[in-house]
């Protein structure tokens, strides 16, 4: 082999592998470095950081307290990335919705035309239980750190929790979310222009879960739940009916680090031509523990996997390396 074309021929080598060590994502993928609490993530992309922004739902992990106290107070933490597969803690979202104590909970982020919007669950306090009010307000932003509040929406009930957004084929915008007072089920309201919501009264999944997540892949319109099992997965034509697929997906615990338990909440991302699942785990959540409350039991960190689809079914691999790179 002539010697300018064997120099050439390592050069790409060497590239190439470093192009392979640089999208080896994270595991886990992030930690926040505040209240060690990530959960419930939703990522965009950022024009003007020319980043990925992965906002979360931060659990005060690291704190004393009563009960379920240390899941309320929440602040929304944002994490960046350049290609997906490293993050770092980058701050706290600015929000202009303030009640004595409030709860900030899983986070929806969308970008539409020059403007981005926030569909966030309110909680009017910290409690030491689960058995108070919950609603969805709608914020906006130029910059995705300071957000100015719009509007409280008007659901199905006083509790009404995680809001999933999309993009209906008609143009118009359909929200998905969980009405607590009725089992715990999917509901849905619909919108032409992100500001006014219609409710829908009407219930489109049935099962109980939380924090659904809509998203277009393989030619299939998709729905994923946290039924506290591991995810749940649905597919409809029409995105009124909505049929379950029988097995979950990140049910079985891996053996990776910190992912050694069921996962929960997540965001999937559909980049060039992939889909992938970012969630969340309580990593000390293991059968030895069963009843202990502690900071191990109560930390959470979150996790990135690919997914994978055959004969009209979605799968997953939790202890395969992900290799990613998102694009914009």
């Amino acid at each position: 082999m002539p010697k300018i074309i064997f120099i050439y021929f390592i050069f790409c080598l060497s590239a190439f592998a470093q192009q392979v060590k640089n999208e080896k994502a994270d595991k886990p993928l992030f930690r926040d470095t505040v209240f060690d609490g990530a959960a419930d993530p939703t990522i965009v992309w950022s024009k003007k950081d020319k980043k990925w922004l992965m906002f979360y739902t931060n659990r005060r992990a690291n704190i004393d307290g009563n009960g379920v106290s240390w899941v309320h107070g929440t602040p929304i933490g944002i994490a960046e990335s350049e290609d997906g597969a490293y993050w770092k803690y980058k701050t706290n979202c600015n929000i202009n919705y303030t009640v004595k104590d409030v709860t900030y909970w899983a986070p929806e982020v969308i970008k539409h035309k020059n403007k981005y919007h926030m569909y966030l669950t309110i909680v009017p306090g910290i409690f030491e239980d689960w058995y108070h009010p919950r609603y969805i307000v709608h914020l906006t932003s130029k910059n995705l750190i300071d957000w100015k509040f719009e509007s409280q929406l008007k659901l199905a009930s006083e509790r009404c929790i995680d809001a999933s957004v999309f993009q209906l084929p008609d143009g118009n915008w359909r929200m998905y979310y969980n009405n607590e007072n009725d089992g715990k089920s999917i509901y849905y309201a619909d919108s032409e222009d992100l500001y006014h919501w219609k409710d829908s009264g009407k219930k489109v999944v049935k099962d109980r879960g939380e924090g659904p997540k809509i998203f277009s892949w393989k030619g299939k319109n998709w729905m994923i739940t946290d039924p506290w099992k591991g995810l749940a997965v649905f597919s409809s034509d029409d995105f009124i009916n909505w049929k379950r697929q029988e097995k979950n997906i990140l049910q079985i615990p891996g053996t990776g680090e910190d992912d050694k338990v069921i996962g929960g909440h997540a965001d999937v991302i559909v980049n060039n031509g992939k889909a992938y699942i970012f969630y969340f785990t309580h990593p000390g959540r293991i059968p030895e523990n069963k009843g202990v409350d502690n900071f191990e039991t109560r930390r959470s960190s979150i996790q990135v996997a690919e997914l994978e689809y055959n004969n009209g079914e979605l799968f997953c691999d939790r202890d395969k390396q992900v290799y990613i790179n998102l694009k914009h």
